[in-house]
């Protein structure tokens, strides 16, 4: 689906009242540039308003995932409810406090756009692009949750890529050659970087998700995802500092000196390394004497 006319509310359980009159021409007419995504509502869009939006550019994952699953004319209420660790937002509280806090979103109608097995390379490739830049400009805003939200969402585009890539570099340099030879012939790859690169952009990509896990408080996944950088591009630093992170919330310590001992070989007398394997070192230390004591008393 390419476009959406949706419109919802989030006083308790009151239901939207909308103009009978308005047609859906008149809905799309009336909404002429994108609005901005809001990090001050639980749903990040205009509340009691018709809405014009995209599916698949993540601008309102909350919504988006609602009206994935719905038909032009279908109503469906969301239940919101307060999560850990997530970022401070304005939920208003319904009048009576024994009712659940419910919206209701109207799909009132959709112009369908092309899925991602309908796209080129080409075109996945560019979606990819623009959601880590989109995934940037929300993680500076202090928008967390939405900047890993867009990462996903370009890790899962350049995954159906995959396999083109592993094409490409099984043909080589014959399949270029062919390739340059037919110069009339619409040639897909121009768009298409090398396999270098795109080992490089898909390793950013995790990297950047891990430090949104991090930052979210999730240091499981934050260590699955900088070990994913690491492996596609075992000389980008951050990637190294970000599980020797991860992997010092999860007290796995060797693992973490490893990491930062990997960074260190990348670049030398980085404070930063330096610091956490000093942390690590004191806290073995602690550690050990803790379990010192404890043997102590058990024979004492």
């Amino acid at each position: 689906m390419d476009a959406e006319e949706s419109s919802a509310s989030d006083r308790g359980n009151e239901k939207l009242k909308v103009d009978p009159d308005l047609s859906v021409s008149d809905v799309t007419e009336s909404v002429v540039t994108p609005f901005q995504r809001r990090l001050d509502s639980v749903l990040q869009i205009p509340l009691g308003n018709w809405t014009t939006l995209k599916l698949g550019e993540g601008q309102c994952d909350v919504t988006e995932a609602c009206l994935e699953r719905m038909r032009a004319g279908e109503k469906c209420e969301i239940l919101l409810s307060q999560v850990g660790n997530g970022p401070d937002v304005s939920v208003p509280q319904p009048s009576d406090e024994n009712l659940p806090l419910c919206a209701t979103v109207e799909l009132q109608a959709f112009t369908p756009g092309k899925e991602s097995w309908e796209m080129s390379p080409g075109e996945k490739w560019e979606w990819a692009k623009s959601h880590k830049e989109r995934g940037g400009v929300r993680f500076r805003s202090g928008d967390v949750w939405g900047a890993a939200h867009i990462y996903s969402q370009a890790l899962k585009l350049l995954i159906t890529l995959c396999g083109h890539f592993r094409e490409v570099e099984k043909k080589g340099h014959e399949h270029e050659a062919e390739e340059q030879s037919d110069t009339n012939a619409p040639n897909e790859t121009q768009q298409l970087p090398s396999a270098d690169e795109f080992k490089t952009i898909k390793a950013e990509l995790h990297s950047n998700l891990s430090l949104c896990q991090l930052k979210l408080n999730q240091p499981e996944q934050a260590k699955a995802s900088a070990t994913k950088a690491t492996q596609l591009e075992p000389g980008g630093a951050k990637a190294w500092y970000r599980l020797g992170q991860a992997c010092q919330m999860v007290n796995e310590l060797e693992e973490a000196k490893r990491a930062f001992r990997k960074l260190l070989e990348i670049q030398p007398e980085l404070p930063a390394a330096l610091k956490a394997l000093k942390d690590i070192t004191s806290r073995e230390k602690e550690t050990n004497v803790q379990l010192g004591l404890r043997l102590s008393k058990m024979f004492s």
